[in-house]
């Protein structure tokens, strides 16, 4: 019995089954990992641009609150209200309808 190595009597089986499962595995996770950052990054994109759009009516109203009308238009609450417009990310839609009646506001991102 010396030199001889018992393996019990079985081959080993390396079917293409025991190599591809793995494989397939290893990739389907991958997958659910990329689309799901994907998902994770289109919500923030939304998000943010929503919290935009509540800044710019908050000023809009800020704005109404102290001076008794709407402001004409969104340059005036940067220079006079701190608003801070992101337009290299965001188109902005002002529309006013007059000295009391609430602006039309909407935050598009560009692209």
């Amino acid at each position: 019995m010396r030199g001889k190595v018992f393996t019990g009597g079985k081959k080993r089986d390396f079917s293409i089954l025991r190599v591809l499962v793995p494989i397939l595995v290893f990739v389907l996770i991958a997958v659910f990992v990329i689309v799901g950052v994907g998902n994770v990054s289109a919500a923030g994109s939304l998000e943010r641009r929503k919290g935009m759009e509540q800044a710019v009516r908050r000023s809009v109203v800020q704005c109404y609150a102290i001076e008794g009308r709407y402001p004409k238009n969104l340059a005036y609450l940067a220079e006079n209200y701190g608003l801070m417009l992101n337009e290299d990310q965001y188109v902005y839609h002002y529309e006013r309808l007059g000295d009391n009646l609430m602006p039309d506001i909407f935050v598009f991102p560009v692209g």
